[in-house]
């Protein structure tokens, strides 16, 4: 019998097969006989794991957020002013979710048209748990005055939705654009909302 490391390592080589396979084919080509065959193992070994390509992918998009909410974590405990973590975390919440779709040739189309209803119901709770972690760093600068007050959760929020436009939906990699310039509008979105909340 496997034990939970195992497993978790089975588990982990089936999500990095499938940013592979998304990246070469596409979510609607993706099938459970490709990742089986791209992770060595058997198909009926992926369904021990997962119970169908849908939960597959809604398990990769939620190992990105994962590890998105690690590195705002990281930059929220920094012992850097509060202005500066939180512009650092806005401009994160971007580019990591570029750096997570960028390399796929195929539209994320096909992947949010077949996930969209189950995407949209975690997207409320991927923010919220954002929103969180922003919050912590917005309670911390309205203690010392250099924020303004007010409710921090639905400060964070607010935030959150404003950099929400930057990021990537339901674009091709050529449509995304170019990371520098993603990077450039990001830091200036972050300025302005940041200086819309300082004391």
């Amino acid at each position: 019998m496997k034990d939970a490391s195992q497993q978790r390592s089975t588990r982990d080589a089936i999500l990095d097969a499938t940013d592979r396979l998304l990246t070469r084919c596409g979510y609607k080509k993706m099938t459970i006989d490709d990742l089986a065959r791209e992770v060595g193992i058997g198909k009926g070994s992926v369904y021990l794991h997962f119970s169908s390509k849908e939960e597959i992918a809604l398990s990769h998009v939620d190992r990105i957020i994962e590890r998105l909410k690690a590195s705002l974590r990281s930059i929220a405990e920094k012992q850097f002013a509060v202005d500066e973590r939180l512009r650092e975390m806005l401009v994160e919440r971007v580019l990591y979710r570029f750096d997570s779709v960028q390399h796929y040739t195929q539209g994320l189309n096909d992947l949010l048209a077949a996930l969209r209803p189950k995407l949209l119901e975690r997207r409320k709770r991927y923010f919220d748990e954002e929103a969180r972690i922003f919050a912590s760093v917005i309670e911390a600068g309205q203690a010392t005055g250099l924020l303004v007050s007010g409710n921090a959760f639905d400060i964070a929020h607010t935030l959150i939705s404003a950099t929400n436009s930057l990021l990537p939906y339901s674009l091709s990699s050529t449509e995304l654009g170019d990371r520098s310039d993603l990077a450039t509008r990001a830091g200036k979105t972050a300025h302005i909302l940041i200086r819309g909340i300082s004391s």
